[in-house]
């Protein structure tokens, strides 16, 4: 149904900076277009070689995917999975016809329908059921077919009593469920889905995968690119990894998932340094700013890999950019599905307030990691309690636990599942080094 041969798409990335080291500001671009027809009048001069404002400006070749070929079968569910720009959401735009490729062809047989961005095309004058049509039309299905779909549409997205309202006055989830639900409607021989299933609340994202798996349960070939893991084990029977631009293998779920979580894990020695570009990074950074993450043994020594039941020691550098109470850093521990199992939150334990500004090591003791063997990630961030993230990064740092004799916790680990979410002791305290081992 699907054949990829050879595919790559090229990008030209632009940059312009001027010589004191940054981008024209917006009133620079104004003032510049506004004197425009007065500089030839004048004949002003160009900007010399030595000219302290002169612009250069070169590009270079951006390999977006490079030469990935791949084949589907019919009725056939292959989930894609890699690391944020490792192609794949450009190769799905590529197979729906959005973009063109650079090299390579894409063959294609049946009607192809794709799910890539959500409610795009929603006017937010419109109400949810003149929006239900427009996006039907957008989405290729024909009035007909909307009208005989339409209560379904409405009773899936739980906006009954909204459905004649504008949009513009709908929730964020309300807006999504909305569009979700159009979407769900169609029924191509092939569908290509972009991250679809994070939208609304964990109740109707559980009628999101349910929804999924009764489409893949039809026979219909589907492409699925996702950063949940679960839900690839649970609806794909074949899965590709992509990274950066590349086919790195194919095969069973479980088996790329592995490999996937591997080549995370493998640049980690223990500690990571956070730079503006870091990925899965957001927050404002008005209150504090993560500069660096660790973990150690007891004797301080970097870990990247922890035995059932050892004690750890996990150290960041935080700019605290104000002083005082109320501040609140978390870590957090996640599995290979993208789900927190364990959460270490410094106003537990008392931490909750900074002397003075200026970047700060804090140390975080760890008596025991209660962990099944695999590969983790911590998860940090940082905020005034009450308030929302002010830097956050996600997956942050990997590391592997080892199997070990269990004598000393066999309650433990009798109890508790692969996905228990524990709140676990720690030991929290500012320490005079304000540089990680």
């Amino acid at each position: 149904m699907i054949s990829v041969e050879n595919l790559s798409k090229k990008y030209a990335v632009r940059h312009q900076a001027s010589r004191r080291g940054g981008y024209r500001r917006l009133s620079e671009e104004l003032w510049n277009a506004a004197k425009a027809p007065f500089t030839a009048l004048f004949k002003q001069p160009t900007p010399s070689a030595n000219d302290a404002r002169a612009v250069s400006s070169h590009s270079e070749d951006f390999w977006a995917l490079d030469d990935v070929s791949f084949d589907v079968q019919r009725g056939e569910v292959v989930g894609i999975i890699g690391r944020n720009g490792a192609g794949k959401s450009t190769l799905l735009k590529i197979l729906s016809q959005i973009t063109e490729p650079t090299k390579g062809r894409v063959r294609l047989r049946g009607r192809v329908a794709s799910l890539l961005e959500v409610g795009t095309g929603f006017h937010p004058e419109l109400t949810g059921r003149e929006n239900t049509f427009l996006y039907g039309a957008i989405l290729g299905m024909s009035k007909e077919e909307v009208r005989r779909k339409f209560d379904e549409i409405v009773a899936f997205a739980e906006i009954d009593k909204f459905v004649d309202t504008p949009v513009k006055r709908y929730s964020s989830g309300m807006y999504m469920r909305l569009a979700f639900s159009v979407a769900a409607q169609l029924e191509p021989d092939i569908l290509l889905v972009d991250e679809v299933l994070a939208v609304g609340d964990s109740a109707f994202q559980k009628k999101c995968l349910g929804k999924m798996k009764s489409v893949t349960g039809e026979g219909r070939t589907v492409l699925f690119v996702s950063h949940n893991m679960a839900a690839i084990e649970s609806l794909c029977s074949r899965c590709l990894l992509l990274d950066r631009g590349s086919k790195d293998c194919e095969g069973r779920p479980d088996d790329v998932i592995r490999r996937y979580m591997g080549l995370s894990n493998a640049a980690c020695s223990g500690a990571v340094d956070f730079g503006p570009e870091t990925r899965e990074r957001f927050g404002p950074r008005e209150f504090a700013v993560l500069h660096r993450l660790g973990m150690n043994d007891g004797a301080g020594n970097p870990l990247r890999t922890v035995r059932m039941g050892e004690s750890v020691e996990v150290r960041l550098d935080v700019e605290f950019k104000q002083s005082g109470p109320g501040f609140e850093i978390g870590i957090a521990v996640v599995n290979m599905h993208g789900v927190s199992l364990h959460y270490f939150v410094s106003p537990w334990e008392g931490l909750h307030e900074v002397s003075s500004p200026g970047l700060k090591t804090i140390e975080v003791q760890i008596p025991a990691i209660y962990l099944f063997p695999g590969s983790y990630f911590l998860s940090v961030w940082v905020k005034r309690q009450g308030s929302g993230y002010d830097d956050a990064v996600h997956e942050a740092l990997g590391f592997d636990v080892e199997e070990a004799a269990l004598t000393a916790y066999p309650n433990y680990f009798a109890r508790y599942s692969h996905n228990s979410q524990v709140y676990s002791p720690s030991h929290w305290r500012f320490v005079e080094q304000s540089r990680l081992c």
